[in-house]
């Protein structure tokens, strides 16, 4: 069974083509940027987890516990360990 896709165009305006009612647009959500290299690399959901959350740079992740990282909805352990060394590369520390 063949799903029919739709041609949409998003708000930037970005032509791209759907089979789903998912308003997303995949050319806007690949050029998000989280600012630094290693979030870029992290799964989908855990960079939709910190950008819902205001976290861009690897700096902003000061402003936050280690334990309020860990507990957004969207970051497993795999993400966690991948910020934590980051920020340890570049000499940022979490929240007290």
């Amino acid at each position: 069974m063949t799903t029919e896709k739709s041609q949409r165009t998003c708000s930037n305006g970005h032509q791209y083509w759907k089979s789903s009612d998912c308003p997303v647009c995949p050319i806007c959500e690949k050029n998000k940027s989280l600012g630094d290299d290693v979030l870029n690399k992290l799964a989908a959901p855990a960079k939709r987890a910190l950008a819902n959350a205001g976290i861009g740079p690897l700096s902003d992740f000061s402003k936050f516990t280690e334990n309020e990282v860990a507990d957004m909805h969207g970051i497993g352990p795999n993400a966690l360990e991948k910020i934590k060394a980051a920020m340890a590369a570049n000499g940022i520390s979490f929240s007290k």
